[in-house]
């Protein structure tokens, strides 16, 4: 499944807005740098719908505010 995300890396908070089923609004205390702020990313994605961090990747978006992500959800 492809989720959206729109991100604020370095963020004083950390919060996780789910917009609609796929659509989110994110907030990370992580820099965009060295890939930081996209870890995050999947780590919290990863939790929202409980699958490994591994079944979690990016499809695009790696340098911008606005991300799509492949979420491999087993039912």
């Amino acid at each position: 499944m492809y989720v959206k995300v729109r991100v604020i890396p370095k963020a004083k908070k950390e919060t996780v807005s789910k917009i609609d089923d796929q659509i989110f609004e994110m907030t990370v205390k992580e820099p965009a740098e060295r890939n930081l702020a996209n870890n995050r990313i999947k780590e919290l994605l990863a939790k929202e719908y409980g699958v490994k961090i591994e079944s979690v990747r990016i499809i695009s978006g790696h340098h911008s505010g606005s991300k799509m992500f492949d979420v491999k959800v087993e039912i």
